[in-house]
């Protein structure tokens, strides 16, 4: 019984092999079959433009190839054998003039001094990093806007992940988390001496919070 039973299964392959290879062909057939009409539909519309087109423009196209050689050839006599042809472009005072630009640039970059306002270099080096504070989601990290109440001594930031933070900066907290927007916050600005926060997003609205009893509520869309 099993001898049959892989007699069977050897038949049943054989079977299904043989159908495979007689669909490869068949379609083999067809493709050829197709490319070979194709082929002389090609040949017979080629033969019928070769009869259609007249003797003549054969000559004037043999006469226009003849002069227009001629005249290149002309052309080439005419030319000293060491000139090159010159294509059209920036003419040479646009060069000249864009070249004399680019160096009195160069000489005030040169000569421009370092405002005494920035913090020189020494001072960024000894930079030290005090406190982080993690104000916005960590999947969508990014700051976009900050805006300090100095006599509060709060922070307002807007985030990526489309809310807007209130920080107290002495206690460490975070005072309240602003959500409302559906896009990421780009601006934010204190305002009424702190009392209100208002903040702008890529959503196309602005906001108008409220700061009640350290609550802050929305008042107003625009």
């Amino acid at each position: 019984m099993l001898s049959n039973f892989a007699l069977e299964q050897q038949l049943h392959t054989a079977r299904q092999e043989l159908s495979h290879a007689l669909y490869q062909h068949d379609a083999a057939c067809r493709v050829i079959a197709r490319l070979k009409k194709e082929r002389d539909e090609a040949r017979e519309l080629l033969a019928q433009a070769e009869r259609q087109v007249p003797m003549a423009a054969t000559t004037s196209a043999a006469n226009g190839a003849a002069l227009s050689y001629g005249k290149r050839a002309a052309e080439e006599e005419e030319m000293d054998p060491g000139s090159k042809k010159i294509c059209p472009g920036i003419s040479g005072d646009v060069i000249k003039e864009l070249q004399d630009c680019n160096a009195a640039l160069s000489q005030q970059r040169k000569r421009r001094q370092i405002p005494a306002t920035l913090a020189p270099v020494d001072a960024l080096k000894r930079y030290t990093q005090l406190n982080s504070y993690p104000l916005h989601k960590t999947n969508k990290p990014g700051i976009l806007s900050l805006d300090i109440h100095y006599p509060k001594d709060i922070i307002a930031t807007g985030g990526v992940d489309s809310t807007a933070v209130v920080f107290d900066l002495p206690s460490g907290q975070i005072v309240s988390t602003l959500s409302g927007h559906s896009k990421r916050v780009t601006s934010v600005r204190f305002a009424a001496e702190g009392e209100l926060v208002v903040t702008g997003s890529a959503d196309k609205t602005v906001r108008v919070w409220q700061n009640l009893k350290m609550e802050i509520m929305t008042v107003g869309i625009l």
